[in-house]
């Protein structure tokens, strides 16, 4: 049996190394964005609600808002367990529940 001698058993690991490192790069970077932007529409959310509530507002209108703040703290959670997807789509049906509370009004 003859085999190949231009081929060995470490060839190609530096290229694989280089890819996963960029893929974990990328997922890192996802994880982050999905917990900074459900954080921060999640402080947002609160302070709608806050500022709602005492005004003359429906009592729809706070609760929409607190409930799509807690929708988007939920998808932040999922997002830096590395759920980002999930999270990416949590992230916008609290928005959503947010924008139906501020038409509401």
């Amino acid at each position: 049996m003859s085999a190949r001698t231009d081929s060995g058993p470490q060839d190609g690991i530096d290229d694989r190394e280089d890819v996963d490192d960029e893929y974990g790069k990328d997922a890192r970077r996802a994880r982050w964005t999905a917990t900074g932007t459900g954080a921060l529409l999640t402080l947002a959310g609160l302070a709608a609600s806050l500022m709602r509530l005492g005004g003359t507002a429906p009592a729809f209108v706070p609760a929409a808002y607190a409930l799509g703040a807690a929708v988007c703290a939920l998808a932040a959670f999922l997002g830096s367990r590395g759920r980002t997807r999930r999270a990416l789509w949590l992230l916008i049906a609290g928005v959503m529940v947010m924008a139906i509370g501020d038409q509401a009004d």
